[in-house]
């Protein structure tokens, strides 16, 4: 979708909020390194960042090194992060990602999104989450399942498609707040923004969100789709910005 002014007073209203109801927010995943942040995101999927900072924490206490991570025994590594999920696919590509990273990289995480995303196991998002996070280098916008879904909710967005999201985000959000709105946007989803139960009644972005598929009291479904209360945005006009 292509952004109009409208669009971006709108978005930009959004941010500030954000930042103002999450001024710390930051990654929820422990790390130490860029190294430890790219394997810890490749742990993530389909996993909550509780029990990946419980597997890390062992993982790389044993393993500290991407040389080290590129030996190790592949059963090894299996049955440190069994409990994250998917544990044979994760373990595989951790350990071929950092062969890669030791064989041509001089076993140092690179800092391009273009050298990045040739790793195996990491995909766009990933790469965003390591460049943002651990080199705060703003390429993207991370788009994990809350701020895929937040963002529809607040019609920022109408793409499913991860990388159409982040597209829609891009041209709506300056560039200087794409790290930090990802944060901020992941926090208010997991306390207030929640999926199937929202808590509107608290949430700092009420006064802008159209709360798209989201149902009002006494109020049902109706043709598949939820209704939702349509409100005449409050940064309509340049007055109110």
């Amino acid at each position: 979708m292509s952004a109009t002014s409208t669009d971006k007073r709108r978005a930009a209203e959004i941010v500030k909020r954000l930042r103002k109801a999450y001024p710390a927010a930051r990654c929820a995943l422990n790390f130490k390194d860029p190294l430890e942040l790219l394997i810890a995101t490749i742990l993530s999927a389909q996993c909550t960042d509780v029990r990946v900072n419980m597997v890390t924490l062992v993982l790389f206490k044993k393993y500290a090194t991407a040389a080290e991570l590129a030996a190790a025994p592949r059963k090894d590594i299996e049955l440190i992060i069994q409990s994250t999920g998917f544990f044979r696919n994760k373990a595989k590509s951790i350990q071929e990602c950092c062969q890669r990273i030791v064989a041509e990289h001089r076993s140092q995480v690179p800092r391009t999104m273009e050298e990045l995303i040739k790793l195996p196991g990491v995909g766009r998002k990933t790469a965003n989450v390591v460049l943002g996070t651990a080199f705060g280098i703003a390429t993207g916008v991370v788009v994990d399942t809350h701020v895929g879904r937040i963002s529809r909710r607040l019609g920022l967005t109408t793409a499913n498609d991860a990388v159409k999201v982040e597209q829609d985000l891009m041209a709506q959000i300056p560039k200087r707040d794409w790290i930090d709105f990802s944060h901020a946007m992941i926090h208010h989803g997991r306390a207030i923004c929640i999926a199937r139960r929202p808590k509107c009644e608290i949430c700092p972005l009420e006064p802008v969100c159209p709360r798209i598929g989201v149902e009002d009291r006494g109020q049902k479904a109706v043709g598949g789709e939820r209704l939702y209360r349509k409100r005449k945005s409050p940064v309509s006009s340049t007055n109110e910005m």
